[in-house]
């Protein structure tokens, strides 16, 4: 494949004006090509997960290679409905009228993965793409340099390598990638980044979408709810944007809370944790020097091992920790749980409204849940769980403020990457006419008269139905009795 930005996003351009990526049949087959791509390359995947991300078998099949492939098997199901014009209830007047969305693609899309999970952040939102039917360009992340060639090399066999491209590199050359003119621009990663990626996305007018705590108390099962919380921190090493970040409990529960926590890990990973072939590392050198800094000068009541030769870090509970301290400015993307304590729900969802809106917020309360669902904003909410609600392909992922924008997820990821456009085909019958009669001049006293009333009415809406023509006589009778009466002075 090229690597001249200009050149991809051209024949990428004109492939998507030749109208082939608007067909049933033509998405269907490149859908398939990605089912392909997924069983002919599985221990590659598995291989590439573990030489870039040192993810062990269990959780690339678990929380990627799963992940893609129920996503790509329920969007050939769904297609054919999805792609059909959606059908909307009808206001009286507009009866004889068709009402519809008709979801149409973007045209050439690029599509910027990340790197703490190559496969499901990079390859949902393409599959999507492919599905809505636009031509798409992706970039995989440039630290997971194995997946990237992975997609590089082998994507190409699978699908139409005229609308379909794969473009590697780093920072230059994602920024050469952001000076060409992209219909869309799905990004997910950093606010930072995302900031940049939006700045080059307004020269066009481009849309984009980006990507960018927990609440417990005494009335949840602590041993559950450290069990999963805990995972939560060590699944990906706490590489995971929707990780919990930080915990709010009171003083008692805290306690407890650690105790439990120590418990479970000791069952998970043994009396040594860095010889344990299933607990992962973090990604490269800089991101351990942050995250390690990020743990100094706090009181750990849990792991705080590190080791900079192999970017290990161990599980890690901090303490006493204060609402201005480092750690708790910034996302933490690693395996270390700040607890701060609170007294009511009330002061914990101060707290989480003080605070820039995060793209998820955790509830283990089953007598308070209501009030964080409700007194909160953020991308999501689970309620006696983490992360899982990244795996319901039903539910919208995404952001909210400066968490990100946008959403995708099973038929989301469709609508994400189509524009909803409205369409109304007017009846040309007689009667129809007489109804529009009203926009017509002259604009007498009489016709104002009539509008008054009418704006006065409220008229019902029609439900979808596929009503027959004696039933739309009757509506007519109706509207046509509607008009009379208006019309008298």
């Amino acid at each position: 494949m090229s690597k001249d930005p200009e050149t991809i996003v051209k024949t990428a351009r004109e492939a998507f004006n030749s109208g082939i990526t608007k067909d049933y049949g033509f998405r269907l087959s490149q859908l398939r090509g990605m089912q392909k791509f997924m069983e002919n390359n599985e221990e590659n995947i598995v291989q590439a997960l573990k030489q870039d991300n040192k993810k062990s078998r269990y959780e690339s099949y678990l929380m990627e290679i799963v992940h893609i492939k129920k996503a790509i098997s329920a969007t050939i199901k769904n297609l054919k409905q999805w792609m059909e014009p959606e059908k909307l209830p009808k206001p009286l007047l507009f009866i004889t009228d068709q009402m519809e969305i008709h979801s149409e693609p973007y045209g050439v899309v690029l599509v910027i993965g990340a790197w703490n999970y190559p496969l499901v952040i990079t390859l949902e939102p393409f599959i999507a793409a492919i599905a809505a039917g636009n031509c798409a360009v992706l970039k995989p992340s440039e630290l997971v340099p194995t997946c990237a060639r992975l997609f590089e090399e082998q994507l190409g066999k699978y699908l139409d390598t005229s609308c379909f491209h794969v473009y590697n590199g780093g920072v230059a050359e994602t920024t050469a990638l952001l000076e060409q003119r992209f219909d869309y621009i799905f990004y997910t990663g950093s606010g930072g980044v995302g900031k940049l990626i939006y700045a080059a996305a307004a020269k066009f007018l481009t849309p984009v979408t980006l990507e960018l705590g927990v609440y417990l108390d005494d009335s949840a099962d602590l041993e559950i709810a450290a069990s999963r919380i805990m995972w939560g921190k060590c699944i990906n090493v706490g590489q995971t944007c929707v990780e919990p970040d930080y915990l709010l409990c009171s003083q008692f529960v805290r306690d407890k809370f650690v105790q439990a926590a120590k418990n479970v890990i000791k069952k998970w990973y043994g009396e040594n944790i860095a010889q344990n072939d299933v607990y992962g590392r973090i990604i490269n050198d800089q991101h351990f020097q942050r995250v390690s800094k990020l743990i100094e000068g706090h009181k750990i009541a849990l792991g705080g091992k590190t080791d900079p030769q192999d970017r290990f870090i161990e599980p890690t509970i901090l303490i006493d920790v204060n609402p201005d301290d480092p750690i708790m400015q910034e996302e933490i993307f690693g395996p270390v749980l700040p607890i701060l304590t609170v007294a009511t729900p009330e002061e914990a969802i101060e707290f989480i409204n003080a605070r820039p809106k995060p793209l998820a917020i955790y509830v283990f309360s089953p007598m308070e849940q209501q009030k964080f669902i409700k007194g909160t904003s953020s991308g999501g909410v689970c309620v006696n769980d983490v992360i899982m609600q990244l795996t319901c392909e039903v539910l919208p992922f995404g952001g909210v403020g400066s968490s990100g924008f946008g959403a995708y997820h099973g038929h989301h990821s469709f609508k994400t990457f189509s524009h909803q456009k409205g369409v109304l085909i007017k009846n040309l019958s007689k009667l129809d006419e007489y109804v529009q009669q009203l926009r017509y001049p002259p604009y007498t006293e009489k016709k104002l008269n009539t509008v008054k009333k009418l704006l006065a009415i409220n008229l019902p809406i029609v439900p979808r139905l596929d009503i027959g023509k004696f039933s739309l006589f009757l509506m007519f009778v109706l509207v046509a009795t509607i008009f009379s009466f208006c019309f008298k002075e």
